[in-house]
């Protein structure tokens, strides 16, 4: 039974790190210090809100497995107790996955801009900043990313 609490602390300890994310408008990444970014400028025409739906780390799903298929084991006895572990890895593989994806979703924008140049761009990033039609805001470009801020 202990082995059985410490493997899911352990699951839990992993699912939980992955649902960490840094971010925001102020929030630079280690990476993307240091370089160099093109600045343009423009004026918001609309705001969208969007889901931005987080990549599969596969975490939740193999937590959501084991788990299941140790719950799973103890049903019956003998080809009872494969039966169930097997079953209980497959739901326990899904019920994982869905925890995942919904602890990792994030609320996002897209923000579409009239350059100064006259040209439209629309960007989609995360809801760390409020935007309104008529603001007049940066575009940050640089390191493949792009982001609108004030």
């Amino acid at each position: 039974m202990k082995k059985l609490n410490l493997v899911a602390v352990a699951v839990a300890a992993l699912f939980a790190g992955a649902c960490a994310y840094p971010g925001g408008s102020r929030d630079y990444r280690a990476y993307e210090t240091r370089g160099e970014q093109s600045v343009r400028f423009g004026v918001v025409e609309s705001v969208r809100e969007v889901n931005i739906d987080p990549r599969d780390t596969g975490v939740g799903t193999t937590a959501g497995a084991v788990l299941g298929g140790m719950a799973g084991s103890h049903a019956g006895g003998g080809t009872g107790q494969v039966a169930g572990a097997i079953g209980g890895a497959i739901l326990g593989g899904i019920v994982g996955q869905h925890v995942e994806k919904s602890a990792n979703e994030r609320r996002g924008v897209e923000v579409t801009v009239l350059l100064d140049s006259g040209k439209y761009i629309a960007v989609v990033q995360e809801a760390d900043e409020a935007f309104r039609s008529g603001d007049r805001v940066r575009i940050l470009t640089g390191r493949g990313s792009t982001r609108v801020t004030h």
